[in-house]
């Protein structure tokens, strides 16, 4: 297919080019030779009349073009996939549709173990790839490179749509035989206690404690920190330490080890869980189909209740 004397496939390999910024991984990508993919940017120099990628020292680097055509480049190819290779009528019970969705491990704990096993009674050929957060988790996105992303609201970008999924709580949870957790349970109680916390990203600080540094001008002890939300409960077993967890999370680890549920001693904000998917995709059916199930699913979740234990507190 060509447009305006450009042929379309070649938008396929700038694409590639324009992400690897690098000859040998983007003919690697693209299954072609060094030498075939070099003759291909000849063509798209030649047409844009412009270098795109430039030899920088040891590395190559995008012109201002080449940064500008990022964007629309990805986006055509995306659209082309989903309004005229998509088939407008899809059968779940013979889709064979791969979805990539990024998610956290709380996420895939409470929400995706459920929906994966129902979804596999239904759609039996439908498979997934869960994908960790990282820094790059928007781009990502924007990109196309990803069909769901959930992630707190904060996390979300306006230029795509999203809808909200749920909302939750946190709890505080600590081994049932930590002698260090006071009642009533106070806020310096609380501060002073050693914490054991998730961290992600480079900055490696815990969302919580940009909270309490605006309501309260102080941080939390943070004497372990982990790199992610399920290794948090173990944690604290054996120790006087004390953790801040999402509620479902919480409740799903205290019917397996002897952990303490309490609640907070100030009132934390409300975490609020979205859904986002790329511009390109909101009329793809298999994908709203997958929206819905999340939702159906979500819509099932009763406030967490969980019999207190007997632990070895006093009272007094």
């Amino acid at each position: 297919m060509r447009f305006n004397h450009l042929d379309l496939n070649l938008l396929v390999a700038l694409d590639v080019l324009l992400e690897e910024q690098n000859i040998t991984r983007a003919a690697i990508r693209l299954h072609v030779t060094q030498s075939a993919l070099s003759g291909i940017l000849r063509r798209l120099r030649n047409y844009f009349e412009d270098e795109l990628l430039v030899q920088v020292g040891r590395t190559m680097a995008l012109t201002l073009l080449g940064k500008d055509l990022q964007i629309p480049v990805r986006e055509v190819l995306l659209k082309i996939q989903t309004s005229i290779a998509a088939r407008p009528v899809f059968d779940v019970t013979q889709s064979k549709r791969h979805f990539r969705i990024m998610a956290s491990d709380y996420l895939i704990n409470v929400l995706f173990a459920q929906v994966i096993h129902l979804i596999s009674e239904e759609a039996p050929h439908v498979t997934f790839e869960l994908l960790s957060p990282g820094e790059m988790a928007v781009e990502m996105l924007m990109r196309g490179e990803i069909d769901l992303m959930i992630a707190p609201e904060q996390h979300i970008n306006a230029d795509h749509p999203s809808q909200l999924l749920f909302e939750e709580q946190h709890v505080c949870v600590c081994w049932e035989g930590n002698t260090s957790v006071e009642t009533p349970f106070t806020l310096e109680n609380y501060l002073a206690l050693g914490h054991v916390a998730a961290a992600f990203g480079r900055s490696r600080t815990p969302a919580i404690e940009e909270w309490f540094m605006s309501q309260y001008g102080c941080k939390r002890r943070l004497e372990v920190i982990t790199h992610d939300f399920n290794t948090i409960p173990h944690l604290l077993i054996g120790s006087q330490r004390i953790a801040t967890m999402h509620s479902r999370l919480a409740y799903l680890y205290a019917q397996l080890l002897p952990l303490r549920i309490l609640p907070p001693p100030v009132k934390l904000p409300v975490m609020r869980e979205y859904m986002a998917w790329h511009r390109s995709l909101d009329g793809d059916a298999m994908l709203g189909w997958l929206r819905a199930k999340l939702l159906d699913t979500v819509s099932s979740f009763e406030a967490p209740v969980m019999t207190p234990k007997p632990h070895a507190l006093s009272t007094a």
